[in-house]
């Protein structure tokens, strides 16, 4: 029976029938996603059958309870207990318990713990492919719990194999004892002078018998609430280099760490970010003689967390079409449904079409070779398609979607943060530059997007060589301009190279599933992406071409959500 009363104002014509209305909340998201389904028939072989349940389950947990406790902590965020009853600093962070009760379900079903990856490689399924399973679902419900879990266990954990004394480091493999993703960990980079310009760190740390003493204040530092923290901090002879600062000293006694504030956010409410101070604290220095030793591997670690970050906007881009595609199936205008209207096909084919161009290249960049470039690109492009998509799911709900009853108001607010974290789009950009320069980096990242189309679906992949070649051109051709305008050049460089990178990448996926024996459906995406992207539509501009993104649109759908 409804849990609401029948109204006089409802009337008798069935428009009021909110029962209609279901949208992804309380789905269960692996059933209801074909398109993931495909990726781990693929990446898990002959693993998928042992798989499939457990994934089902997950499912079930993402769409249902984890949606549901994302939407309570939203609205009910971390609060900050500064002092205790008799005025002393204790700097707690008391986390509300929908978010205590999501962390628990989801450590009891932690895919990326390594028990569950032992269990899943003795039974022939791939570890990093359920793994990356694991956190895409959950960045469909919540990134800031993808974040809290997140952020820089491996870094920590990394570092302090390699730097940490003995002791130090056996109360880290304590902390993270369930794995990386347990949420211990916390990154402090940042300064009221911004987060990339290391020049300006002004974090100080000097030595202190068999520790060091770090003092400073972090502007930004997510997952406040965490165990462990890899802190920025300069060296007397003025070198930068990460520092442990744990909770506790080696004596037992509180450190110095004190929680100012926590940051009142537009979004991503539910990890608790803080400017944290450090006044003396005892810290434990992750690098070798040489301070560059320790920076460059957190560099690289880095590089690693950016694809989380791409995985978040592709969970928010996945969670926009779902919950447009529920929308429009269910809401009415003009006599007809919104769904079945073209303009609003137009917008939904081109949502599916961008959504999984951005599934392919996360996807491989967690899954498929390491390709120096990968990261940086792939943020760039998932985190402004996440900020897109939402923004798209939002008109589609019309004035619905403008109000925080309604779930796509959250996707948005939580989306913006996507292209701050682990670097904005001109720092992405300078990466992709010192990548090519000092590395020759776009060498084996040419050669990545050759070999994509090789497997393409015969007589489908001459649009893409073609531009694979004009690419290795454009590259000729920037990196013979002047340093300024090659800076300023280097943004439309690298979207270029996204957009080629990820139309290989849908022919490969579509090449897979014709000889898979499941179709051609990945075919038709990839053509519509690469006509979108890559295509000279002419003086016209494509509006004498054919319209095979309304002719097939229920194939593009169907293919996406089953709902």
């Amino acid at each position: 029976m409804a849990s609401y009363l029948i109204e006089p104002v409802d009337g008798p014509s069935g428009r009021y029938d909110t029962a209609r209305y279901q949208g992804a909340g309380g789905r269960n998201w692996w059933t209801s996603d074909p398109s993931l389904q495909l990726l781990m028939r693929r990446h898990l072989g002959e693993g998928y059958s042992w798989a499939e349940p457990h994934l089902s389950r997950l499912g079930a947990l993402m769409g249902g309870p984890i949606a549901a406790y994302a939407e309570e902590t939203d609205r009910n965020p971390p609060r900050l207990e500064k002092y205790d009853r008799w005025g002393r600093d204790v700097s707690q962070v008391v986390m509300p318990p929908s978010f205590t009760s999501a962390r628990e379900a989801l450590m009891a079903d932690n895919f990326t713990s390594p028990g569950f990856a032992a269990t899943a490689k003795d039974n022939g399924a791939d570890p990093a492919a359920l793994g990356a399973a694991w956190t895409y679902l959950l960045d469909q419900a919540d990134i800031g719990m993808g974040c809290a879990l997140g952020t820089g266990g491996d870094m920590v954990v990394s570092l302090a194999e390699k730097h940490a004394p003995a002791d130090v480091l056996e109360r880290v493999r304590a902390i993270f004892a369930n794995g990386f993703y347990s949420g211990e960990a916390a990154q402090m980079f940042t300064e009221r002078t911004g987060g990339s310009d290391l020049a300006a760190l002004e974090a100080t740390a000097t030595p202190d018998g068999q520790a060091w003493s770090l003092t400073g204040l972090k502007w930004f530092a997510s997952n406040a609430n965490g165990s462990a923290f890899v802190v920025l901090a300069r060296l007397p002879s003025g070198d930068v280099a990460p520092f442990l600062v744990l909770w506790e000293r080696r004596d037992g006694a509180r450190n110095a760490v004190r929680i100012r504030r926590l940051k009142d956010k537009l979004g991503t409410r539910s990890v608790a970010s803080a400017e944290v101070e450090f006044t003396g604290a005892e810290a434990f220095l992750l690098a070798g003689s040489g301070s560059g030793s320790g920076l460059g591997t957190m560099m690289k670690l880095t590089n690693a967390s950016r694809l989380g970050v791409a995985m978040m906007g592709l969970g928010v881009a996945r969670r926009a079409l779902v919950e447009s595609l529920c929308y429009a199936s269910a809401r009415e205008a003009f006599g007809r449904r919104l769904i079945d209207q073209p303009l609003m096909r137009r917008k939904l084919a081109e949502l599916v079409v961008e959504v999984e161009a951005v599934q392919a290249l996360v996807f491989d960049g967690h899954l498929g070779p390491r390709l120096r470039l990968a990261p940086a690109l792939v943020k760039l492009r998932a985190a402004r398609v996440g900020v897109h998509a939402a923004s798209d799911a939002i008109e589609i709900h019309g004035g619905n979607g403008y109000i925080e009853q309604w779930p796509v108001a959250r996707l948005l607010r939580d989306a913006q943060v996507n292209p701050i974290w682990e670097g904005g789009d001109n720092i992405l950009c300078l990466d992709v530059r010192r990548a090519m320069l000092k590395e020759s980096a776009h060498e084996p990242f040419l050669e990545r997007l050759t070999a994509a189309v090789e497997q393409a679906p015969p007589g489908s992949g001459d649009l893409v060589r073609d531009r694979i070649d004009d690419l290795r051109k454009a590259i000729t051709v920037w990196s013979s301009l002047d340093p300024v305008t090659a800076e300023a050049r280097l943004y439309p460089l690298a979207q270029f190279m996204a957009d080629v990178y990820a139309a290989a990448l849908l022919l490969e996926q579509a090449g897979w599933e014709q000889r898979s024996g499941h179709g051609d459906r990945k075919a038709l995406v990839a053509r519509l992406y690469a006509d979108a992207h890559l295509a000279d539509h002419g003086p016209l501009r494509g509006l004498d071409r054919t319209a095979e993104d309304l002719d097939r649109f229920d194939d593009l759908v169907a293919g996406a959500v089953t709902l």
